[in-house]
């Protein structure tokens, strides 16, 4: 019935004795009315004028307002308890997936993760509000009530004693199946929500290869086994609800029949017997009403294992570093072995790396190479399997220290704007820069047209102006302008939503500012290339060379290879030679030719390969859906 966490939030366990305070109060004004309600109705039967009986009209209907005002008094105590709670937990729950990282997000599920936060916090907060007044109300106010039921007449208070235990241990039978099935919906339901989300982002990508069609028989499938497993705890709980008061109404049925013979009988006066009668609905009362919201509680009480599931989560954050890091031209990072494997088995393996001082330095490679993996363990957002990390002269494990992360810069393929305004979020690592330092990083990304359009104080995000993707990347890169203390960068593809025009005159603004930093980035686009200090080749998750552009270009066969790939060309000779002006025409036309057998042989690989992960989409939960399902999708 109460899940054990509850106890462990704030406030509950002080919330306790008041609640049952006020359940006790409220027992003895429900015994109370029924009594002033038993003495008037016996008095009007015995010929009384209404005016002899009108105290105890007067006591009845302050009964009857104390118990609303203790109703009252609960609601608003349990009202602000939830609230509270529910905010608590909700900024939590946001804390940790920030401190978590995007690649454990990625894990857990966007769509999971987003009903958990908003969906699943409602949820809770309905569980708080009902589950503590209702189960302390059916555990004190039955009890209570026997007591002067025994007194009034002992033979309805056994009837009553020996129902009772009835109603409760059926209530538990089909409080277990209603369990089971809460459980399915609500896994369900996250599975739901994952598939839904992944589905969206991916539409563009599913349209290209035509499987969108295909995909929406996916969608509805997913969507009638959430709307079965929902009829199916429904039933479940209208026949709990059903079962409860069939149990309430016979047993009160039993009390009145065997009083009402008695009193023919002349076996018991008025009095005692209506008093007893009265009393016996309110004995039920405070079960009926928890098994009216017992679905509600399941609910509840299934995200909350959600919510505690999550943040139970273990961070990987270390603190090994006693002070924030400053990467300065002596500083110095190694990796010997460094290793990360997923369960699947793909990864990256064997990176072995030395790095002096402020570099650029490019992660190059193909779709799958280990690009995102080595970046997210130098962002420290991965634990690698294996290896070591060597900072300055300490031995880590991993980069997710809490010191080195603040001295680090992450700029994804894709920026997430907060809703707020322009200022707060360009000011996103800097939140006391000046206007002055703000509009300078605005304009160095190229976002003076924007910052015209709608200020420093205009609304973007939900509920603001949109932004696009291009925007949204220069944004990204703002920040990175703008922050002072945060000298290692690092950057996922930092122009790919931008045209290339847009993209060379944002180079020119970037470079100069990845002097006297430490940079890693990833790119598919050749012209960063020659910038670059070092460049790092990557193959199907290992290594496949390490130099400088020129050096690889002239020795690194594979290096070669992928140049020409990332040109769109499969014709190393005429991508690597410049024509002279007699054969310039014969050879456009033989880059164009090549050009298009390349594209739609990439195209049919690709195709081929989405439909394979598309068709083990049914054999996926909605997690690994989005871990590993989604991840292509996007890829592609």
């Amino acid at each position: 019935m109460i899940d054990k966490s509850l106890f462990d939030l704030p406030g509950v366990r002080k919330m306790f004795p008041i609640l049952g305070i006020l359940a006790v109060i409220q027992a003895i004004v429900i015994a109370a009315q029924a009594l002033f309600m038993a003495t008037t109705i016996t008095r009007l039967w015995n010929g009384e004028a209404f005016g002899q009986v009108i105290l105890w009209v007067l006591g009845f209907l302050a009964c009857f307002l104390s118990r609303e005002l203790i109703n009252f008094i609960r609601s608003k105590a349990l009202d602000k308890l939830a609230y509270g709670l529910a905010t608590k937990l909700r900024g939590d729950i946001l804390e940790k997936f920030f401190r978590l990282g995007p690649t454990r997000l990625t894990d857990l599920g966007s769509g999971s993760a987003a009903t958990t936060v908003i969906t699943g916090i409602d949820q809770v907060e309905e569980y708080i509000k009902l589950v503590l007044s209702k189960v302390l109300n059916m555990m004190i106010v039955p009890m209570l009530l026997l007591v002067p039921v025994f007194f009034l007449d002992w033979q309805s208070g056994i009837v009553l004693t020996l129902t009772f235990p009835f109603a409760i241990l059926f209530m538990i039978l089909l409080g277990f199946a209603a369990q089971g099935r809460a459980e399915r919906q609500y896994k369900t339901f996250q599975y739901l929500s994952n598939h839904f989300l992944d589905s969206l982002r991916g539409i563009s990508t599913l349209k290209y290869f035509g499987l969108s069609k295909d995909y929406a028989k996916s969608i509805y499938r997913t969507s009638e086994e959430f709307r079965k497993e929902t009829m199916g705890a429904l039933r479940i709980a209208m026949l709990s609800t059903f079962a409860l008061d069939f149990f309430a109404s016979l047993s009160v049925a039993v009390v009145a029949l065997f009083l009402g013979l008695r009193l023919m009988n002349g076996e018991i006066l008025l009095f005692p017997a209506l008093a007893a009668l009265i009393m016996a609905p309110e004995y039920f009362l405070p079960l009926r009403d928890f098994a009216s919201d017992y679905h509600a509680t399941l609910n509840g009480k299934n995200s909350l294992a959600a919510v505690n599931e999550i943040l139970a989560t273990d961070e990987n954050i270390s603190t090994e570093l006693e002070k924030t890091l400053t990467w300065t031209d002596q500083s110095r990072l190694e990796l010997t072995e460094l290793t990360k494997i997923y369960d699947t088995g793909r990864g990256i393996a064997d990176v072995n790396l030395q790095v002096t001082g402020f570099q650029k330095i490019a992660l190059v490679g193909n779709s799958g190479s280990g690009k995102s993996t080595l970046l997210s363990m130098l962002a420290g957002f991965l634990t690698p399997t294996q290896g070591k990390i060597k900072l300055n002269t300490q031995v880590l494990s991993s980069l997710a220290d809490e010191k080195y992360r603040q001295s680090v810069q992450f700029i994804p393929q894709k920026t997430y704007i907060f809703a707020g305004t322009f200022r707060e979020n360009l000011a996103f690592y800097e939140p006391g820069a000046s206007d002055e330092e703000i509009e300078q990083a605005a304009h160095l990304a190229g976002l003076q047209g924007l910052l015209k359009e709608i200020g420093l104080d205009g609304q973007v995000g939900a509920g603001g102006r949109t932004i696009s993707g291009g925007q949204a990347q220069r944004l990204a890169l703002a920040r990175a302008f703008l922050s002072k203390t945060r000298n290692i960068l690092l950057l996922d593809e930092p122009t790919a939503h931008l045209d290339i025009e847009t993209e060379l005159e944002i180079k020119a603004n970037i470079l100069p500012l990845l002097e006297n930093k430490l940079v890693f980035i990833a790119t598919h686009r050749l012209h960063w290339l020659s910038s670059m200090d070092l460049v790092i080749v990557l193959k199907e998750g290992a290594v496949a060379g390490i130099g400088t552009h020129e050096e690889l270009l002239a020795t690194n066969i594979y290096y070669q290879e992928l140049l020409t790939q990332m040109r769109g060309v499969d014709d190393e000779e005429i991508l690597l030679t410049k024509p002279s002006n007699q054969d310039q025409n014969a050879d456009e036309n033989q880059i164009s030719s090549v050009s298009k057998k390349v594209t739609e042989e990439t195209t049919d690989k690709a195709t081929q390969k989405f439909r394979e992960n598309a068709d083990g989409f049914e054999k996926s939960s909605g997690k690994d859906f989005v871990s590993k399902k989604g991840g292509q999708i996007n890829e592609i």
